[in-house]
């Protein structure tokens, strides 16, 4: 690959100082570069990027790589990450060997890895009215003073059961080694399709977190416990974009069409990740 876009949270880096040292190093070999500041602000889209474009380089946390990779994932581009960040669990290049992950891209020495995304709907009063995707997590989480919420899941127009919990996480492989596993969930190889369904603390002795097959269609409904509260509850995509819901709203969540395209120049292997990124071990 050759020509790239530059996706960069300033929060990370201060001035662009870094961002600016990747474009000139790949200029220096070849290449082209574009340097974009202003994705952070969107949500849903992102239209600012040329059409030579081949890869989207993403500067910053695991934060900063979940919200590029919603934006991209509808232009069918892959997206690698140079940590910034601490964790980094889904970016690809430390900084210690940047102009090294650099000249993988140059000469062609990665491979793709397709990561499934989810899709949530939200209807309030049976009217839709939000639409986003997520490569991590779907949260649905109690609101303000809210000491529980409950709700009811439906899987393929079947009740699954009605929980009494803090909220619930419907998490892809991807998301599974975040608030997924913190909350109990188990740990998915990211290349796998399937959806999981995690309860965050619920006031149960048999609640347990289950794993769906890619294909079932999800809906959660809102149930209202106290005659007096009005807002129940929130539904957060990738734990950056939130939106309040009501009793007797639903979010339907499925398998989203769209995929998140990540590149991998490192040899290592998921479980080789995980063993040094959440194990701590070398």
């Amino acid at each position: 690959m050759k020509n790239f876009l530059i996706m960069t949270n300033e929060v990370k880096d201060p001035g662009f100082s870094i961002s600016n040292k990747i474009r000139e190093y790949i200029e220096s070999k070849g290449g082209a570069a574009f340097l974009r500041k202003d994705f952070t602000e969107d949500t849903q889209s992102y239209s600012n990027i040329p059409g030579e474009v081949e890869c989207v380089i993403v500067l910053g946390g695991d934060g900063t790589m979940l919200h590029a990779s919603r934006l991209i994932a509808p232009h069918d581009l892959p997206v690698v990450g140079v940590n910034l960040g601490t964790l980094g669990f889904l970016t690809e290049i430390e900084m210690s060997h940047l102009s090294e992950g650099i000249d993988d891209l140059l000469n062609d020495h990665f491979h793709i890895e397709e990561r499934m995304m989810l899709e949530g709907c939200i209807y309030h009063r049976d009217i839709s009215c939000y639409r986003l995707s997520a490569l991590n997590d779907i949260v649905i989480t109690r609101s303000g003073f809210s000491r529980i919420i409950s709700f009811k899941i439906i899987v393929n127009g079947d009740l699954l059961d009605v929980y009494a919990a803090d909220g619930v996480i419907i998490s892809t492989p991807t998301g599974s080694t975040g608030y997924n596993l913190s909350a109990g969930g188990p740990i998915v190889n990211p290349e796998a399709n399937v959806i999981l369904i995690t309860p965050v603390c619920p006031h149960s002795l048999q609640a347990k977190s289950i794993v769906l097959g890619e294909w079932d269609t999800i809906e959660i409904h809102i149930q209202k416990v106290r005659k007096t509260q009005l807002e129940e509850a929130l539904v957060t995509f990738d734990g950056q974009v939130a939106e309040r819901l009501n009793p007797g709203d639903i979010i339907k969540i499925h398998k989203s069409r769209k995929v998140a395209k990540v590149v991998k120049v490192q040899e290592n292997s998921f479980y080789h990740t995980l063993r040094v990124k959440v194990g701590g071990k070398a």
